[in-house]
């Protein structure tokens, strides 16, 4: 005789941009590809490969130098976002805009992945980024390191850089790492950029709450991802969120390497990323803040030949040349 099954079909409790789906019995479904179609403008003036810098965690980065480099260059990380939930360095996005990184800047970028939740919450992903500088060191301590690498990258000029999410981990390098980056020698770190980063805390700020629904990044989304990435049972006051929530050590006699913040005036993060900058040159920290009038979250990826995107390449650009020495 027939039987029939009782266990209920599961259902989707949770989704990310298309990428990910999270369902009622704990099962995760993931899109190796984003939910958008974007062409990659790969025309050969930069050349690229992937490495694996963590074979534990099978995790990868993509380095990025121009064709044409004839001179030592700076290392630029480029830290993608996507609310430690999603993204990849192999996104068309992540890629043209590493493009155009290298191209423009006249650097090395190294584009690495990280651990993603709910599968692994934080504090996965910070912890990878951390492992990333520590592949740099290796290359740099070699005797025969990668020639694709070492013979135009100067591990004395490594900047980092972080988009949305990956700003947190830029955050939580500069302040694990401090001034100079000494455990790291002799990989020199002389300043960081974050673009839009992705703190967040239980009191909502003016420009969360009341931030339009339509945003490309917006408060639904950014509750949503915060919700699959926290460490369970904690709120978005814990110290890897929120630098200044209630419970997180203070950052007023830490000493920082310098810092470009960055954001968009229309981006939901925009209080946060200032008030991060605010307080930190308050403490005589080296902090410039530069804001884009009425551009929204991820504008230079999105697409990175408009003006503000333009503009932001030579902000990063003397940036670098100004902390270079």
């Amino acid at each position: 005789m027939a039987t029939t099954s009782t266990e209920p079909t599961p259902y989707e409790v949770d989704e990310c941009r298309g990428v990910l789906r999270v369902y009622s019995d704990g099962s995760i479904v993931r899109s190796t590809k984003p939910s958008f179609n974007v062409p990659v403008h790969d025309d050969g003036s930069v050349l690229w490969k992937d490495v694996v810098f963590d074979p534990v965690n099978n995790l990868q980065l993509r380095l990025y130098k121009p064709a044409a480099a004839t001179t030592m260059l700076p290392i630029f990380y480029y830290i993608h976002g996507g609310g430690f939930c999603i993204g990849s360095r192999t996104w068309p996005n992540c890629q043209n805009y590493c493009f155009q990184l290298a191209l423009k800047l006249q650097a090395v970028v190294v584009a690495p992945d990280y651990r993603l939740g709910p599968e692994n919450r934080l504090p996965a992903a910070i912890e990878d980024g951390f492992t990333a500088m520590k592949w740099l060191q290796g290359q740099a301590e070699m005797e025969e390191g990668d020639e694709w690498l070492t013979e135009v990258a100067d591990f004395g000029r490594v900047f980092v850089s972080g988009d949305s999410a990956g700003g947190n981990i830029a955050h939580h390098l500069a302040v694990r790492l401090g001034p100079g980056s000494v455990q790291l020698g002799p990989v020199r770190m002389k300043g960081y950029v974050f673009l839009a980063p992705f703190f967040g805390g239980t009191v909502l700020t003016k420009s969360e709450a009341e931030g339009p629904k339509d945003a490309f990044l917006n408060w639904e989304l950014i509750d949503r991802f915060w919700r699959l990435s926290i460490p369970l049972g904690e709120t978005t006051d814990h110290p890897l969120i929120n630098p200044f929530g209630p419970v997180s050590p203070s950052l007023e006699n830490v000493d920082l390497d310098p810092i470009l913040v960055v954001v968009g005036g229309s981006d939901l993060l925009k209080d946060r990323a200032k008030d991060y900058a605010k307080k930190l040159k308050a403490w005589g920290r080296k902090i410039e803040y530069v804001e884009f009038e009425g551009q929204q979250h991820g504008f230079f990826t999105i697409n990175p030949h408009t003006p503000p995107a333009v503009e932001l390449m030579l902000v990063i650009k003397r940036f670098i040349t100004q902390y270079s020495t």
